[in-house]
């Protein structure tokens, strides 16, 4: 039968454990998951001293947190290859990824463009310099002209004090 939006609920059913059922250890009360982990963890550590003492010779690698707990039977997993100082082939060279070798060229032809352009051997150089020179011509003229005007004042002031 349905109740509506509201379900009952087991309020008013709360069972208290006697401090004699606590001492003695026969609370009724349920376990927490901690202190059942705490039993789990101190089985584990009993049976893994066990174990330790006959595969103490066996033990050859040593795995990092649930890797050893957890088998892994995948095909596809490769295994890291670790290569001592002394092994390393130091006279191989690495293949460079075309992406990588494109962006080595690009690299390379920017700077001897730069090269180029500081030089002035380019066309766009050779514009710059070009307009360079005819804003350096106008600022010449201006300031030519700047001069004698400033000199033809000078001498209508000398003319109109005498």
């Amino acid at each position: 039968m349905g109740r509506g939006k509201f379900k009952g609920k087991p309020t008013g059913r709360r069972l208290f454990s006697t401090p004699e059922e606590m001492a003695a250890g026969t609370s009724a009360r349920p376990r927490t998951f901690k202190q059942e982990e705490a039993e789990n963890r101190e089985e584990e550590e009993e049976e893994s001293e066990q174990e330790s003492e006959e595969d103490s010779s066996d033990e050859t690698e040593k795995r990092k947190g649930t890797q050893g707990i957890i088998v892994i039977e995948n095909p596809n997993l490769v295994k890291p290859k670790t290569v001592k100082a002394k092994d390393a082939n130091l006279e191989k060279t690495t293949e460079l990824s075309r992406r990588e070798r494109e962006e080595i060229e690009k690299q390379k032809a920017h700077e001897h463009y730069m090269r180029l352009q500081e030089q002035g051997k380019t066309e766009q150089a050779r514009k710059d310099l070009e307009r360079l020179a005819l804003i350096r011509q106008q600022r010449a003229d201006a300031a030519k002209k700047r001069e004698e005007e400033k000199a033809a004042k000078e001498v209508k002031r000398a003319e109109a004090r005498k």
